[in-house]
């Protein structure tokens, strides 16, 4: 299965994230389909590829529950 998920950089105590799509199987870290987005919590600084997003969800893949969150902030969903 396809997920959208946060794909975690950054210093210690000063994380970023990166929004991907990946298999469901893979490490948190790991191999990536597709980067459609980015978060950085401490500037609450948000960017999304809106048209890539829709596209994969049309396609069939799940977001996590903390990228679905965004998703519907962003009125994406």
């Amino acid at each position: 299965m396809i997920r959208i998920r946060l794909k975690c950089f950054g210093r210690k105590q000063q994380h970023t994230y990166r929004i991907v799509i990946m298999h469901s199987k893979a490490r948190r870290d790991g191999k990536v389909i597709e980067e459609v987005g980015f978060l950085n919590p401490q500037t609450k600084e948000t960017h999304l590829k809106v048209e890539r997003i829709k596209l994969r969800l049309q396609q069939g893949a799940q977001p996590s529950e903390t990228v679905r969150n965004l998703l519907v902030k962003a009125k994406i969903i």
